[in-house]
Formats: C-alpha cells, sequence, structure tokens
C-alpha cells in the first residue's frame, strides 16, 4: 500500500479503523487491517472523514469586497446593485487572482469541490472565461463546478438566454436561474420553464437560486418541482436558498414538501448569508430567514448547506470553512439534537457530493483517497471546534497540513496545555449520546 491511515474515528462512529489507500483510491478499510503501507500516519483517534464539498458559492465575486463600495444596507438587492456596478470594471487576470486565492483557502480547510454559480450577463463572459481557467488549474487537488448564472434574470436581461447557452457550448457545468429576480410572478415561472427545458435536452443539471426572499407569495419551488417531474429530472435539479418557506403558512408547506419530495429536488440552504440578508424589513419579531431545513429533512429530501459568499458585495467576513456554516446552520435551525448536528455535517460532506454528482466520493473501497483528518473524535466535536484540519489528502497525497489547536497554560496545579477536547469522565461518550 502507499499509504495506511491507523487508529481512525469515522463520522459513521466507527472507531479504531484502519485505512489503506493504493494508486490514488481506498484499498481497504476495518479495524487491524494486515497490510502494510509504505508510509503510516498514526490518527491517533481523530475523526477521519471525506472531504467538504460546498454546494453553493460566487468565486465570480469572492475577495472583492469593497469594490466598487462597501454595502452600506447590508441587503441582497444592494449587493446586486454593488456586482452591477462592478461588473464593467472587471479584469479577467483579477477574477482568476480572487479565485485562486480562495481556492488555496479552501484546500487548506479541507474544502475539495465547490459548485460555483457564475453571472452570465455580460456580453463578453469574461468570469465565465476566467473560472473556466481556473477549473482548469486547480483541477488536480480542487473539483469546481460551474453554473451558468443569470445574476440579472433570464427574461429580464435582453441578451441572458443567448449567454447561458454560450456559456453551457464553453464548458460550464449546470444551468442556473433566478425566477423571483425576474419583473412578475409568471415571468419568473415561466424562466423556470424555459431553462428546464433547456437542460433536459442537454442532459444537464439544475441548480437555480430560488424564493431567496421573505416574501411567502413566492413559490417559484412548487414551479421548479412540477417542471422537474415533468421533465424527468429527478435527482438532477436543486434549489438553492428557499428563504421564502421561511415566511410561508404550515398548510402550504405540507403541501410543498411532499412535492419536492416525489421531484427528488433537492434544497441547498446557506446559512451565513441566509441569517446576514433575510429579515433586514423586519423591526421585531425579526425572521431567521434560513430554509426548514429540520422539516425538509423529515420529508426525506436531500439538504445541503453551501458558504455562498465570502468577502464579496453580500458578505464581508468568510474564510472557506465549511464548518462555520455547518456551526452557523446548527444554530440557526436549533438542530442541537445528536442526530441533528450529525445531520449538519453530512450537509457540508457526503450530501452535497450527491447533490453534485460527485464521482468516487466517500470512505468506501474504490473512492478516492480524497480524505482531511480533523482535529476531533466526531463529527460533533468538529462542528464545536471548527476543529483543525491535521491533514488533508487529494489522491492519496497530503496537500495540506495544520497543527492541532493548543494553547499553553500556566496555572497552578493544572496541565500545561489545553486543546479544547472534552476528555473527562463527566462528558458522555459519543456513542452513549
Amino acid at each position: 500500500m502507499d499509504l495506511v491511515i491507523r487508529n481512525a474515528s469515522l463520522p459513521d462512529g466507527r472507531r479504531q479503523i484502519d485505512l489503506a489507500i493504493a494508486d490514488g483510491r481506498i484499498a481497504a478499510v476495518g479495524p487491524a487491517l494486515q497490510v502494510r503501507g509504505a508510509q503510516e500516519i498514526d490518527a491517533g483517534g481523530d475523526l477521519l472523514a471525506p472531504p467538504f464539498v460546498d454546494a453553493h458559492f460566487h468565486m465570480d465575486a469572492t475577495l472583492s469586497y469593497g469594490l466598487p463600495r462597501v454595502n452600506a444596507s447590508g441587503t441582497l438587492l444592494e449587493g446586486i446593485a454593488l456586482w452591477g456596478e462592478l461588473k464593467p470594471q472587471l479584469t479577467q487576470e483579477a477574477l482568476v487572482e480572487r479565485a485562486l486565492q480562495y481556492c488555496d483557502w479552501a484546500v487548506a480547510r479541507g474544502l475539495l469541490a465547490i459548485r460555483s454559480h457564475v453571472d452570465i450577463c455580460d456580453e463578453r463572459l469574461l468570469a465565465v472565461e476566467a473560472l473556466l481557467d481556473v477549473k482548469r488549474r486547480v483541477a488536480p487537488y480542487l473539483d469546481l463546478q460551474l453554473v451558468a448564472f443569470p445574476q440579472d434574470g433570464l427574461l429580464r436581461s435582453p441578451s441572458a438566454l443567448a449567454n447561458l447557452q454560450r456559456s453551457i457550448v464553453m464548458g460550464v457545468d449546470v444551468v442556473g436561474g433566478i425566477p423571483h429576480f425576474e419583473r412578475t410572478m409568471a415571468e419568473g415561472a415561466e424562466s423556470v420553464r424555459i431553462l428546464c427545458e433547456f437542460a433536459a435536452a442537454k442532459g444537464l443539471r439544475v441548480d437555480m437560486h430560488c424564493d431567496e426572499s421573505d416574501d411567502p407569495l413566492s413559490r417559484h419551488i412548487e414551479t421548479l418541482a412540477y417542471e422537474t417531474q415533468r421533465l424527468g429530472l429527478q435527482g438532477r435539479v436543486a434549489g438553492s436558498h428557499l428563504t421564502s418557506m421561511h415566511s410561508m403558512d404550515n398548510y402550504y408547506v405540507s403541501k410543498l414538501l411532499p412535492l419536492m419530495r416525489e421531484a427528488g429536488v433537492a434544497a441547498i440552504a446557506n446559512p451565513l448569508i441566509n441569517i446576514t440578508l433575510q429579515g433586514r424589513h423586519d423591526s421585531y419579531p425579526k425572521r431567521r430567514g434560513m430554509t426548514r431545513v429540520p422539516e425538509l429533512l423529515a420529508a426525506g429530501i436531500d439538504v445541503a448547506f453551501g458558504h455562498d459568499c465570502v468577502m464579496d458585495p453580500w458578505y464581508s467576513l468568510g474564510s472557506g470553512d465549511m464548518l462555520e456554516v455547518a456551526h452557523m446552520g446548527l444554530h440557526v435551525a436549533q438542530m442541537t439534537g445528536q442526530d441533528a448536528m450529525r445531520a449538519c455535517f453530512a450537509a457540508v460532506t457526503e450530501t452535497p457530493a450527491r447533490i453534485l454528482g460527485l464521482e468516487g466520493y466517500g470512505l468506501e473501497p474504490g473512492c478516492h483517497a480524497d480524505l482531511v483528518l480533523l482535529d476531533a473524535g466526531d463529527a460533533v466535536e468538529a462542528i464545536r471546534l471548527r476543529a483543525a484540519r491535521r491533514l488533508v489528502l487529494r489522491r492519496g497525497k497530503v496537500v495540506a497540513e495544520s497543527p492541532r489547536a493548543q494553547a499553553r497554560l500556566n496555572l497552578p496545579g493544572r496541565p500545561a496545555y489545553s486543546d479544547f477536547r472534552l476528555r473527562h469522565s463527566a462528558g458522555l461518550a459519543p456513542e452513549n449520546t
């Protein structure tokens, strides 16, 4: 074997597990494997997981915060207006440089797959060309999936449909949309129909910004589920944001969730950005805004979390840390039970991998040896601590490593170091919680 990792904990609760790697793939997984590796690593009981996956991001805008000015109101619509002001000033070189820097951050955080929406409402398709270049450059260490995103509205922007078709020919992977930004509800529904028919004809996946609004009457997810069912797109469609669902009445949602489940439409929430942008017009009580994650999961619908933005016109913070995203999602959705917290970890790993259709993802023999070793004993502790990534592997090769998080103490009668992990008998063992 090329590499054997010994004594690891896995996200499913298994402990003292060995994992063997050969030719860039997982060759064997189990307790006390009777194999030898050219290199061996003792995980020391730490959590070994498949890499983080970001199901929703905007890499064309990332790290552009303050250009051409700061979003003073903090609203979604001012962010869109700011991006419109910035687009004429963009250069391909600057777009590539910022995106590559973000990809460096991502790899360091164990984030090895990103679905990024790219604005196609620009005749030059400058951002498309830039991110296709970035996709080629980062392919050895990161999977970058691109979504053709008509930021200004498919029907609201005169050339958006033609630009979207051009971007697909150039190599963009997924069909996007933004029906709630069209001029009318009717045009929003029409845009969903046009885009889904185009995707069906081309055999493509669909991921739409859908109902990113506090308006409970923004119900384009219903249309998206209908078109998915009508066109046989089950399992290939995701609705991103779905924040209006937070404000919908319960009776309507009780009808909507089974329709989404029947159509196989996945949901992608963006906890950091949803909690920041939504409810801006409320006084008090103020809405949280994020979609109904526990209810969607209970209905059997795949739910992933996305980072959405990092230092751009919509959000001034962020660092590519999907554990921060899971941490916020856990709090916003009040998912504090043990199973619920583990579902939040899945929402930034296995569930988005399934939504993106990633080949060879996971911890089973035959999967790609893309792995992250976390300074935590289980998934819940990883979220609590936003655990350091001790090792990040791509195809069995270490591409990033970080030291354990540890503080030196000078306290009388106490240990010299603290690493913030619960090790004493007062804490519940993970398998007993």
